[in-house]
């Protein structure tokens, strides 16, 4: 661990949070921070360029959610420890941000204070999951969906025609269908669109 303030990562499509944010985190002493971004492709291309100790990251964000910079920085600086904070939190998410190497999993109404200090936690190696996620984790199970049937139901959400589904995930329209009636069934749907529903509720898409 390098002396010195911890470098910080924030980053947030809401810029009024992320402003807000840095402001705050600028009054405690040893903590810097060196870049902000507004989407995943910035936030990894910030990290790329400032070498944070810690990123701060949305769940939530346009081009790449925060569990997949996680996953990215994981690989490309994996001297950069990465926390989730979100207003969306399903169990499913937890789960998804602790297999990619997220040190931090949090709900955005911590405080500064709050936030500052699981900051430093995470950086000195430790790890911090808000204890309600974790409950509510626990409490709903994992995903039963394989990773195949979670991609074509994400695509069937989006209320793409089989056709589409089929050629974007190379795929037989057949087979495409068997995994959409195959994950119906599994979280007890009627059709498609309402799996689509739960399995995004649960955080298993």
């Amino acid at each position: 661990m390098t002396d010195g303030p911890i470098r910080v990562l924030l980053a947030d499509d809401e810029h009024l949070i992320r402003g807000a944010l840095a402001a705050l985190l600028s009054l405690e002493d040893d903590l810097l921070v060196v870049a902000e971004a507004a989407s995943g492709p910035e936030a990894l291309a910030m990290a790329r360029a400032h070498e944070p100790d810690v990123a701060v990251l949305d769940f939530q964000m346009p081009g790449a959610d925060g569990v997949a910079v996680a996953t990215s920085l994981r690989h490309e600086l994996p001297g950069c420890r990465t926390m989730i904070v979100t207003s969306h939190a399903r169990p499913g998410h937890l789960k998804r941000a602790l297999e990619a190497g997220v040190r931090g999993f949090l709900p955005k109404t911590v405080s500064a204070r709050q936030l500052a200090e699981i900051i430093r936690t995470v950086r000195a190696g430790n790890r911090y999951v808000d204890p309600e996620l974790a409950a509510d984790a626990i409490s709903s199970g994992d995903s039963p969906l394989t990773a195949r049937e979670a991609e074509v139901l994400e695509l069937a959400e989006e209320g793409a025609p089989i056709a589409e589904i089929a050629e974007r995930a190379s795929l037989s329209p057949g087979t495409v269908r068997n995994y959409l009636s195959s994950a119906a069934a599994k979280v007890g749907a009627e059709n498609r669109h309402a799996a689509a529903r739960i399995a995004r509720a649960r955080g298993w898409l």
